[in-house]
């Protein structure tokens, strides 16, 4: 008979609490109401609504998290890959230092569009450069222009994580922080019998922020997961 005095702590701890690594929606709601809403976040949503666009922002405690970091961070330089409406980035402008500036990628020139008018009305739109087109080529282009970055925020097609990190290295400074949203791809992650492109592509990339050893990397399982590393 197993004396559970005996377990791993983590595990131990796992089998009184109910829990492991997955997302706890009560704390997460819990957390969330601490905060009062934000208010850009709430214009974002509608916004995308009424552009027909899908209503997958960054969360309002990533977001708050993504403007600590930059803060902390003394950035001046960020990039992001995948625009959406235009929250995210409104989150990176916030912590930047005065003067700082993003560069944001988007495929899509309706949705770069809405970004950049979110952003405007947020007050950030002298501080964004949209680059519409494939992200890949986008990245190749800030790399021949000899651009490097202090932040990086990923959050596009989830099958470009690998290469959207190694480009991410490529461009970075010494000390650069890496982030990426949706590391859990709602479950499919951890779920040994799903293996689409997309759920192998961010296994891979979740394998290189724990393993690569140009990085310092974490990631926090809340909300759909959360990817961050620093470049040495």
């Amino acid at each position: 008979m197993t004396n559970d005095h005996n377990k791993p702590n983590a595990q131990a701890e796992a089998d009184i609490t109910g829990e492991a690594s997955a997302s706890n929606p009560t704390a997460e709601r819990y957390v969330d109401e601490l905060f009062p809403v934000d208010e850009q976040w709430a214009y974002v949503r509608k916004r995308l609504a009424a552009h027909e666009m899908p209503d997958i922002s960054v969360e309002p405690g990533y977001g708050r998290l993504l403007t600590l970091l930059v803060h902390a961070s003394g950035v001046q330089d960020a990039l992001e890959i995948g625009a959406l409406g235009g929250y995210s980035g409104i989150c990176l402008a916030r912590g930047l230092k005065p003067g700082g500036k993003l560069v944001s990628l988007e495929l899509k020139q309706e949705f770069a569009d809405v970004a950049r008018r979110n952003m405007e009305a947020a007050g950030y739109g002298e501080t964004v450069d949209y680059r519409i087109g494939d992200a890949k080529q986008s990245l190749a282009q800030l790399a021949e222009e000899g651009r490097k970055f202090d932040f990086f925020f990923i959050d596009a097609d989830k099958g470009g994580y690998p290469e959207y990190l190694e480009w991410a290295i490529k461009l970075a400074r010494p000390g650069a922080v890496i982030a990426a949203d949706n590391t859990l791809l709602r479950g499919k992650t951890i779920d040994s019998t799903r293996n689409g492109p997309s759920v192998l592509a961010i296994r891979a990339f979740n394998e290189r922020i724990a393993n690569d050893e140009r990085l310092i990397g974490a990631m926090l399982p809340a909300y759909d997961g959360l990817a961050l590393a620093v470049v040495k």
